[in-house]
């Protein structure tokens, strides 16, 4: 397996779990009130859909950009660790900050094409 392969693995891996993480924390383990739920689905979850493709296709281009979204999380997280949820705003700091990391590694790795 290329390094470029198991970069891309590893990142979509963590993206995947993010998005697992953000819809239970909304639905079932820490939910808003119910007129805050389907909007802030919308607003955490929604952003996470955009770049899915072209991840499960191992784009160069998009495996960059969504790693400047992902930070919006990390910082998500930093709040909610601080604010009184650690283990939820800690797994998704873990998430995001893995994906940063696994996913400029799966740029920088993958050759350019020609």
């Amino acid at each position: 397996m290329s390094r470029a392969l198991l970069w891309q693995r590893l990142s979509l891996a963590q993206w995947l779990g993010l998005f697992v993480l953000l819809m239970l924390w909304g639905v079932w383990l820490a939910p808003p009130e119910p007129a805050l739920r389907a909007p802030w689905l919308i607003l955490l979850v929604g952003p996470l859909l955009l770049p899915l493709r072209g991840l499960l296709r191992g784009r160069r281009y998009t495996a960059a950009w969504s790693s400047m979204l992902v930070l919006v999380y990390f910082c998500h997280g930093v709040a909610a660790a601080a604010s009184g949820q650690p283990l939820l705003g800690g797994l998704e700091i873990l998430l995001s900050g893995g994906y940063f990391v696994s996913a400029i590694l799966f740029v920088r790795s993958k050759p350019r094409p020609a």
